[in-house]
């Protein structure tokens, strides 16, 4: 039952960016080689992200550099938004703006998913990197029922929090302190907070995107 359930897990975490391969895959062999000798080719191929977003502007996955633009030169997606700080990419027979969100020319099917898996950067935006407690800069994770008290690591019993708080609350439970919550802790719902989990920077094009989750 355990490996039939890692196995669903896989599929189904795997699915959103895996959505554009069948669609680009013929297309590889006609793409020109792309000139990036001018540019820092580690910051851009490695590091960059591109907001893949459905046909319906249904936010899908963020997709490396490379792949995106394949995409546009295989017609398969259409730029919505270039990257104002981006160099512009030279091929042997065009030029094309770096992007920071493309677009689907063909509607593709999401496997509908529940509930959303709770990651760190998630975690984060959820509460807006303040923490849950002085409503000061986040930088850690804290249990509000500590796990050595019997809470579980969810994301009713998750939140964002200071290191200052994190250590003074300690395994102590809010009532032994006489502290409160700003905000009750909740599952987030919506396909964009997967995309969420997965990233911790936000490009700011793709605030529009991503609804309250972005903010």
């Amino acid at each position: 039952m355990a490996q039939r359930n890692r196995r669903r897990s896989h599929r189904s975490s795997g699915a959103a960016a895996g959505l554009t391969e069948p669609a680009i895959g013929p297309c590889l062999h006609s793409v020109p080689s792309v000139d990036t000798h001018s540019h820092d080719s580690g910051s851009i191929w490695n590091r960059r992200r591109v907001l893949l977003l459905n046909s319906t502007f249904e936010p899908l996955t963020a997709l490396p550099v490379r792949r995106a633009i394949v995409m546009l030169i295989c017609g398969k997606a259409d730029m919505v938004h270039e990257d104002p700080s981006g160099p512009v990419i030279h091929s042997a027979t065009r030029s094309i703006a770096l992007p920071s969100v493309i677009r689907l020319r063909s509607y593709v099917r999401v496997p509908y998913r529940a509930r959303v898996p709770m990651t760190r950067a998630a975690l984060m935006h959820r509460d807006r990197f303040c923490c849950a407690y002085c409503g000061g800069k986040a930088d850690t994770v804290d249990h509000v029922v500590p796990r050595s008290r019997g809470g579980d690591h969810s994301w009713e019993n998750c939140v964002a929090c200071c290191s200052t708080c994190n250590h003074r609350k300690g395994d102590k439970l809010l009532t032994e302190l006489g502290w409160s919550l700003r905000l009750a802790p909740t599952s987030p719902k919506g396909q964009h907070w997967r995309l969420l989990s997965t990233v911790k920077e936000l490009d700011p094009s793709w605030a529009r995107y991503l609804g309250e989750g972005a903010a």
